[in-house]
C-alpha cells in the first residue's frame, strides 16, 4: 500500500553524502508507489514537497551558539539548557505542521539522530517520535563516537537520550558492518545493514560534446596520463600516498589531478601536500575552480564541468583513503570503468573486500610493487578491461538500486 514518507535531516542540498543517499533511498521508495516529502533547515527540493525551517540547519546562529557552549567543555550552564529545550519545542512544532501538511505516514530520518550537529533537532525528534509512534526509519551514515571532535562534551544526557534515540517505532539502519556493531554494543539495539548504492544498472555518462575538451582545458596533453583524485583535499583521503605513487611511476605523462579543494576545513594539508608534489618532481593539478554541481558558465565565461566530465577521461583513479564511512567514490570508479589504487582502509577491509573486487591495493603505504601493478594495467588493455568489468558487475549485485530496493523493503515490512 503506497505511504507518503517524510524525509528528515537538517540539510536536503547540494551533494554531500547525506543528500545523495537520501535521494537515492527516495527514488526507491517513488518507484515502489509511494510519495516522498522533505523537511530540512537548507533545501533545494521542490517547495510544493518540502518544507524548509531555517532553525533546523545546523548552520543556524541560534545552534551554532549553543555547539559552541557544548563541545570541548564537560559543563553547561542553565542558560544553555534552556536554549536547547527552547529551540526544540520550536522544531517540534514545525515537525508536527510538516507531518499533519503532508499526512506523513512513516518517518525517515536521515542522520540527525546520528551525528549531533544539531542537538536541539536530535532532542526534538525523539520527544516528538516518543510522542505521536510514527513509525520511523533512521538512516545512520557516521555516528557522533566515530568523530574525536564530539568526545569530550557538557551534553552526555541527550547523547544518550537522542543520538540514536531507540523507539519501540523505530528501526535503524546503518551502512558498515562496524556500525552495526557499535550500535548494539554501545545501545543495545538491532539494526540492518544498507550499504551506500549506485546506479549501476544504468550505463554511465561518457564523452560528449560538453565535456570533450575537458584535458584540453585544463592543459593535459593528448598522451599524458590522467590520474584521478576524486575527493575533498582532508587529511583522512591521504592523498600524499597518491602522490607517492605518481613519484615511483617515474613517468612524466603522469598527471595527479584532484577535483575539489579543501573546502571548509583548512589549506594546511593542501599547501603541505602541494609543497610534497614539487619535492617529488610530480605534476599535480587541483581543478576544483572548474567543478561545480551542475554545467555552466563561471565569472569569466569559462566552462564549468562535474564530477561525472572527469572521470570519462581518467585512466586510473586513486582512492588511499585512510579511513571512510562507506567509499562512493570507490562505487563511482566502479560505475565508470576505472582502475582503482586502494588503501586497505577498515571498512574496506571489513565489508568490500570480501566481495572480491580486483583492484590495486596497498597496506598503508605505497610499494614499488603497487606501481608497477598500475603501470601494468595502464599498459595492458585486457587485463584492464577484465578488472574494471569484472568490478563493474560485482558493484551492480552487491551495491545497486535492485539491491537497495530488496533491503528497503524488508525495513518497511517490519515497521
Amino acid at each position: 500500500m503506497a505511504k507518503n514518507i517524510g524525509f528528515i535531516s537538517t540539510r536536503f542540498a547540494g551533494t554531500d553524502g547525506v543528500s545523495l543517499e537520501a535521494d537515492k533511498w527516495a527514488r526507491v521508495f517513488g518507484e515502489d508507489g509511494h510519495q516522498n516529502f522533505w523537511y530540512s533547515g537548507r533545501s533545494d527540493r521542490a517547495r510544493d514537497i518540502s518544507m524548509c525551517v531555517p532553525e533546523a540547519f545546523f548552520g543556524h546562529p541560534e545552534n551554532l551558539w549553543i555547539n559552541e557552549h557544548i563541545w570541548g567543555v564537560t559543563q553547561r550552564s542553565g542558560m544553555v539548557t534552556d536554549r536547547i529545550q527552547e529551540l526544540a519545542w520550536y522544531i517540534e512544532t514545525t515537525l508536527r505542521r510538516f507531518v499533519r501538511t503532508f499526512e506523513i505516514d512513516i518517518i525517515v530520518v536521515e542522520n540527525a539522530l546520528t551525528i549531533p550537529m544539531h542537538v536541539p533537532l536530535g532532542v526534538a525528534l525523539t520527544q516528538f517520535l516518543a510522542e505521536t509512534s510514527l513509525p520511523t526509519v533512521c538512516h545512520h551514515h557516521d555516528f557522533y563516537w566515530e568523530r574525536t571532535r564530539f568526545s569530550v562534551n557538557a551534553v552526555r544526557d541527550y547523547l544518550d537520550m537522542c543520538f540514536p534515540s531507540t523507539l519501540p517505532n523505530m528501526r535503524h539502519t546503518v551502512i558498515n558492518q562496524a556500525a552495526q556493531e557499535q550500535l548494539a554494543l554501545r545501545k543495545g539495539t538491532s539494526s540492518v545493514l544498507v550499504p551506500n548504492v549506485f546506479a549501476f544498472e544504468e550505463d554511465p555518462p561518457g564523452i560528449d560534446d560538453y565535456n570533450a575538451d575537458f584535458r584540453r582545458e585544463i592543459g593535459l596533453a593528448e598522451e599524458d596520463i590522467f590520474i584521478l583524485q576524486p575527493t575533498r583535499i582532508v587529511p583522512r583521503k591521504g592523498i600524499e600516498h597518491a602522490i607517492k605513487l605518481v613519484a615511483l611511476m617515474g613517468d612524466p605523462r603522469c598527471k595527479l589531478i584532484i577535483s575539489h579543494d579543501a573546502g571548509d576545513e583548512g589549506l594546511q594539508y593542501q599547501n603541505e601536500l602541494v609543497d610534497l608534489a614539487r619535492e617529488s618532481g610530480i605534476d599535480m593539478r587541483i581543478v576544483a575552480d572548474r567543478i561545480s554541481e551542475r554545467r555552466q558558465l563561471d565569472g569569466q565565461g569559462r566552462k564549468m564541468y562535474t564530477l561525472w566530465d572527469l572521470y570519462p577521461h581518467a585512466d586510473l583513479v586513486t582512492y588511499p583513503s585512510i579511513y571512510e564511512g562507506f567509499g562512493n567514490a570507490l562505487l563511482e570508479a566502479f560505475y565508470f570503468r576505472k582502475p582503482v589504487l586502494i588503501n586497505r582502509y577498515a571498512i574496506f577491509v571489513q565489508d568490500i573486500e570480501p566481495k572480491g573486487f580486483d583492484l590495486v591495493v596497498m597496506d598503508g603505504y605505497v610499494t614499488r610493487k603497487a606501481a608497477d601493478h598500475v603501470r601494468y594495467i595502464l599498459t595492458h588493455r585486457e587485463a584492464r578491461e577484465r578488472m574494471t568489468e569484472t568490478n563493474y558487475q560485482l558493484a551492480c549485485r552487491y551495491y545497486g538500486y535492485n539491491a537497495l530496493r530488496n533491503r528497503l523493503r524488508s525495513v518497511m515490512d517490519s515497521l
